[in-house]
């Protein structure tokens, strides 16, 4: 079975990640790195992206016709998918 891990972060003051003290922008990477590495080895990472900025986000659906129609990101949230992990499991409480 496969899951999805999602990262979110606040849509608001996202840029603040970006005034972050090397030292700790460094350990935030390193620890995805290892998780990411950690699910590889165990043979359960299906797949695993990092997303783009929330100004440079947008929303694709179908509109009339099945011609796509783009929109931001959606605008009903406080939070923006930052990147995501799916994990293919035995079931939920295989553990990762």
């Amino acid at each position: 079975m496969k899951y999805i891990l999602m990262m979110n972060a606040p849509r608001a003051g996202w840029e603040g990640l970006l005034k972050w003290p090397k030292e700790d922008l460094r350990a935030h990477m390193d620890f995805m790195k290892t998780f990411t590495k950690g699910l590889a080895d165990a043979g359960k990472l299906a797949g695993a992206e990092g997303l783009d900025v929330p100004a440079q986000a947008k929303m694709v659906r179908s509109g009339k016709n099945g011609r796509p129609v783009t929109d931001g990101v959606f605008a009903e949230t406080k939070e923006f998918l930052a990147g995501y992990w799916i994990v293919d499991c035995r079931d939920a409480g295989a553990g990762l």
